[in-house]
Parts: structure tokens; sequence; C-alpha cells
């Protein structure tokens, strides 16, 4: 194919070959592709050289900023020393030691030993594989069920979207969805009616136990949560939420699995999500932000708990990925964690920037078009609203409308129905901050004056 230069050309030679995940291909065909072309910093620049901040990290994932040229030169040092081997066959290679020690050192302290995978996905299915084999280990092998919540994000393969909880993907044809149980999501603002948010937490909290309880402790193999759940809107729980259930899933022994794709590596102000909300997880799921996106990468944190049995009682664990521990990311790994330590940027997200952020973002609860703006350390939401007092939402997805306008005035801000959300890199500066702040503001303007406009807004 010859070298494609303007932005038609590009568009024409996407849409003739290219698949999107989680798109409408002939929507954006028709629309035509938006072309990134470069990144520097916390902005993206595009192929019309419009320079773009990005609210969201790439997909959550760039912690770093883009232009990271540590990052660059230890991955291409790698692959000229060793580009590719595998850690099957009693095999291990220096990157993957290295790293396993150092996620050893910078993880809650039952966590001393890792499993890898190419992504949070493939990590997930991992942990289901690996929490029934350690059940069968112990002697219980009806426990079988998984409990998630309804609008929980875990992944799309197939095991990993089972467990999500979101039904367009489950009736997508042939996706097993067995053993599977979904709790309710700690979501005031749309589902908490006249309680008050504590309340609500509580009552969320016990809801799940009481469908343990029905479902049959015996028959739980595990619960699983983001800390924050991300892509189903940036839903932060009221802060009952995760004390009772925490204290209920223990007094069951019921295994927890945190899910820190998103909120792992100081997204919510400490190194993961569970320290953030105080539980001790048996598993944690990583990915995204362990190589600041530059190369692909997943983990598994697997407690001693869990671990000591696998490796005293069991033999061999049938399941690994030809790439697991692959010695480039293990290199982009190392060096992302050596520059978050090292920059202090998981303390700067959770004591600088991101209060700073955080003071300017809930402010925008004064919008007319806002309901709630919540942030925790550097992830956020704002709730779009025709009326706060009922807390109602709008009939259809705004939250796009509202999109297109943040992107044309050079923001990246993700909507999820109408929740528009924001996870920025945690090189954030004051004043790239004040300016993600503007650019929001400009897009809710836009967009109210859109919905007055057409009669969606009163």
């Amino acid at each position: 194919m010859p070298h494609l230069n303007s932005t038609a050309e590009m568009q024409a030679a996407d849409a003739a070959h290219h698949l999107h995940p989680f798109t409408d291909t002939g929507a954006l065909n028709a629309k035509g592709v938006r072309v990134i072309t470069g990144g520097k910093g916390v902005h993206v620049t595009d192929s019309e050289g419009n320079r773009i901040l990005d609210g969201m990290a790439g997909l959550w994932c760039n912690a770093l900023g883009y232009g990271r040229s540590e990052i660059v030169r230890a991955v291409a040092e790698q692959m000229e020393r060793l580009p590719y081997y595998n850690t099957f066959f009693q095999t291990t290679h220096p990157g993957v030691v290295e790293l396993s020690g150092v996620l050893a050192e910078v993880t809650p302290p039952q966590f001393n030993r890792f499993f890898y995978a190419g992504s949070g996905s493939e990590a997930n299915d991992t942990i289901l594989r690996m929490v029934g084999y350690y059940w069968d280990l112990m002697g219980e092998p009806d426990r079988k069920i998984i409990v998630s919540r309804k609008g929980g994000y875990h992944g799309s393969t197939v095991a990993a979207s089972a467990i999500g909880g979101f039904d367009f993907m489950h009736a997508q044809p042939g996706l097993p969805v067995g053993n599977i149980v979904h709790a309710p999501r700690p979501y005031w603002w749309g589902e908490g009616e006249d309680l008050s948010r504590e309340d609500f937490g509580r009552k969320v909290a016990e809801d799940t136990l009481n469908l343990i309880d029905d479902t049959g402790v015996g028959r739980i193999a595990a619960f699983i949560a983001e800390p924050i759940m991300g892509a189903g809107g940036v839903i932060i729980p009221p802060d009952t939420y995760w004390p009772t259930l925490w204290a209920g899933l223990k007094e069951r022994g019921i295994l927890l699995i945190s899910d820190e794709v998103i909120c792992g590596f100081g997204r919510t102000g400490n190194w993961f999500g569970c320290e953030t909300y105080d539980t001790a997880p048996d598993f944690m799921t990583m990915a995204k932000a362990l190589t600041s996106g530059y190369v692909p990468m997943g983990a598994v944190a697997v407690s001693d708990r869990v671990a000591d049995v696998l490796t005293e009682k069991g033999s061999e664990f049938g399941h690994g990925y030809t790439y697991s521990g692959h010695p480039a990311a293990c290199a982009a790994a190392l060096t992302t964690l050596d520059i978050l330590r090292r920059e202090g940027l998981v303390e700067r997200a959770g004591s600088d920037i991101g209060p700073y952020l955080k003071a300017q973002w809930e402010a925008l609860a004064d919008h007319p078009l806002v309901g709630e703006a919540q942030m925790v350390g550097m992830v956020g939401a704002i709730q779009l609203t025709p009326d706060k007092a009922a807390r109602a939402g709008f009939d259809d997805a705004v939250g796009m409308i509202c999109r297109e306008h943040s992107f044309a005035s050079g923001l990246i801000m993700r909507a999820v129905g109408d929740r528009m959300v924001v996870a920025p890199p945690l090189v954030l500066s004051h004043a790239e901050a004040d300016e993600l702040i503007e650019k929001a503001t400009r897009a809710l303007d836009l967009t109210e004056a859109d919905l007055r406009k057409d009669g969606r807004l009163s």
C-alpha cells in the first residue's frame, strides 16, 4: 500500500480494511475516523494538526504521558538483547524475574507471586481458572460461581465479558454466562431513590451479601469488582459501601478479586484502589498503567493465601500464554514503575495534582447541565441531567453530544450514557488541569445550548 498523506486517504483506507473495537462500523465509516498522529506529554495531535488534551490517558492507561524516551530506549535495548523468549519449559529471563520482585515491593504485603498475560482481559480469564483450581485443591469443588456486578467491566475475552455486567455483551451469540451471578452496583445518583448516599451504600453491600447467602456460600468461588467502576461510568461508591461489603466477605470466607486494571498504579491516589478503600484482596488484576500503555501487558497478583496452596498442594496448572512475561513488556513495566517511584507520581496524585483537579472538577456540579461531579485521585465523572432535584437522566445518550463538543474544544472526555468521565495522565500539571476544566466547561456550555435549542432541556 502506498504511503497515505491526507486525512481523507487514511480514513478511506481505514474504512476499507480496519474493524474497530466496540464500534458501529457502518456509522463510523460514514462519519470518518479521527486519525491521531502524534503525542507529547498529556496532549495528542491529529492528522489535521489539532492539539488535544488527552483527558482519558489513552484508554485509562497512559499514566506517564506520551514521549517518554526512557521507556522507548529500555524496550529497544531489551529487543536488541533478547527480543522474545517464553516462560514455559521451566525457563525464565532476567526481566520477568526483576519485574516480579519490584511488583512484590509496590503491591500490598499479601502479594509476592505474579502470573503474566497480555492484557487485563487475559488476566481475568487466568484468575477464573486459578480460582477454580484453588478450590479444587482445597477440597471444595462445588465452589464454581463468580459474583460480579451489573455495569462492571472486566474485559472482552469470552470469560472476562461473561463476568462483566453488560447485557449487550452477554447477548452476543454463543457467549457463555453460566456460573456468574450479578450483584447490584453502588450507583447512588441513578438508583439510590430516596435513600441517603450513606444508607444506599450500606444497602447495596447488604443486598450483595444476601445474594451470596441465597446462592449458597459453599458454592461461591469469588467476588470480583473494580474498586471504582471505570468503563461503567466511573461509579464512585458511597463511603459506606466497601467497609460493609468487605466485612461481610471476610466473615463468609469469600475470595475477593480486585480488578485494578483502571484503578491500579496511582489512579486513585494510592498505588492500588484496594488500598484507597482498605480491602485486602486475594487477587489483583493488573494491566494498562503497568507499562503506561507503551507495550501490551497484563498481570495477576496472587496472594500468599492462594499461592501457597497452588505450590504446595497442586501439580501442573494447565494454563498460560505465548507472551506471558514478554521481555519487551517487562522492560517497559520496569521503567514505568521506576519513573512512578522516582518522580513520586502516585503520592502526587493523592496529595497534589489530584486534590487540585478535584476541587475544580467537583465545582462543575454548579453547571446547569450537571447533577453531580465526583473525583477520587485522578479519575472522575460528571452526571448530565435535565433535572438536578429529581436526579433525572436523559432519555437518550446526550453524552455523545458532549463528547463531540469536547473533542472539538480540544479535550478528550469519554461518554458513558449521560455520564462524562476523565482519567488524565498522572503527570498532568496545574496549568494543564486548568486547561482541562476550561475545555470541559466549554463542552458543557455547547451541549446545554444544543439541548435547549432542540427542546430536551427547558
